[in-house]
């Protein structure tokens, strides 16, 4: 009987997600009990550091699965060098990260989270709210989620803007820069990938386009912000409010986001019963086809 192949994952894995590689491979959590001359295969979230250090502990390894779609701690080019397989669970999380993004707009925009912790204190009287209904909105990044956030604000959008490496085949505005995008928009979705061209590409100058009447909204990766510019330009009343599933540091979120025009979501975009059970399911069938020799269907090329 062939001996079940040799996964690593360096961080214990999701509930959705053991139980799938149960009884199929011979799962390690970490690298002190792993057998690491026979690894094959590294899992792990959107998070996870992947290095040419950590590389060379792995001489068998062959594929690098994300369980997630953000794959910015990898380096690809040590994996290229060496080459090994990236894949990562691609169109199974769309929809529910978008759906989050609208709801931390729209949260932050009607004041839910505040209003209800005023009543939940036995408050009534609160402050009035902003109407998200007519609001001129900017899409930082249209891959798949940005498209799909796209098409759930266009209904609530006076104007639909967007920016990207290029202009794409859509029924949006184009424009080249991410200020110009802030200055159009009353509000900014961050739909980007990190990576360096999109370190901190949200500065003080990109939030001072959006201004005072702006609300940012981040469910990409918190890179993308410069943290201390944003919760100055919060306290300064610089720019309105800002939704927030991402952050610098996680899981550290800074006391001064502790404020009732920030809505806070602990990196919650993909976490829906639906979208982790097709996550699992697509880490096995990248696992699996490539060990079949044939091609990851979430392969990065």
């Amino acid at each position: 009987m062939t001996p079940p192949i040799d996964i690593l994952a360096l961080s214990p894995l999701p509930d959705t997600l053991a139980p799938s590689l149960a009884g199929r491979y011979a799962t390690h959590i970490g690298l002190d009990d792993a057998p690491c001359d026979r690894v094959r295969a590294l899992v792990g979230g959107g998070a996870m550091q992947v290095d040419a250090a950590l590389l060379a502990r792995l001489p068998a390894l062959e594929i690098v699965v994300i369980h997630g779609v953000g794959h910015d701690g990898v380096d690809q080019a040590a994996l290229a060098a060496r080459g090994i397989r990236l894949a990562i669970t691609a169109g199974t999380l769309t929809e529910d990260v978008a759906d989050l993004a609208i709801g931390l707009w729209l949260a932050v925009e009607r004041r839910i989270v505040a209003n209800d912790r005023e009543v939940r204190g036995g408050g009534w009287d609160v402050p009035l709210a902003r109407r998200a209904t007519g609001r001129r909105i900017g899409i930082f990044g249209l891959g798949a989620i940005g498209r799909a956030i796209a098409a759930r604000a266009a209904p609530f959008a006076a104007d639909l803007i967007y920016t990207a490496r290029s202009p794409k085949d859509v029924p949006w505005r184009f424009v080249a820069d991410l200020t110009t995008l802030a200055a159009e928009s009353d509000v900014l979705f961050l739909a980007a990938a990190a990576g360096r061209e999109t370190h901190h590409a949200v500065d003080a100058a990109v939030l001072a386009a959006l201004g005072r009447d702006g609300i940012l909204v981040n469910v990409a990766r918190g890179a993308l912000v410069d943290q201390d510019a944003l919760i100055a330009a919060l306290a300064e009343g610089r720019i309105a409010g800002a939704g927030l599933d991402v952050f610098a540091d996680e899981p550290t979120v800074p006391a001064a986001l502790h404020r009732d025009d920030v809505v806070l979501s602990p990196h919650q975009g993909s976490a829906t019963v639906a979208a982790r059970g097709a996550m699992a399911a697509m880490v096995v069938a990248n696992l699996d086809a490539h060990f079949a020799g044939d091609r990851p269907p979430g392969l990065i090329d």
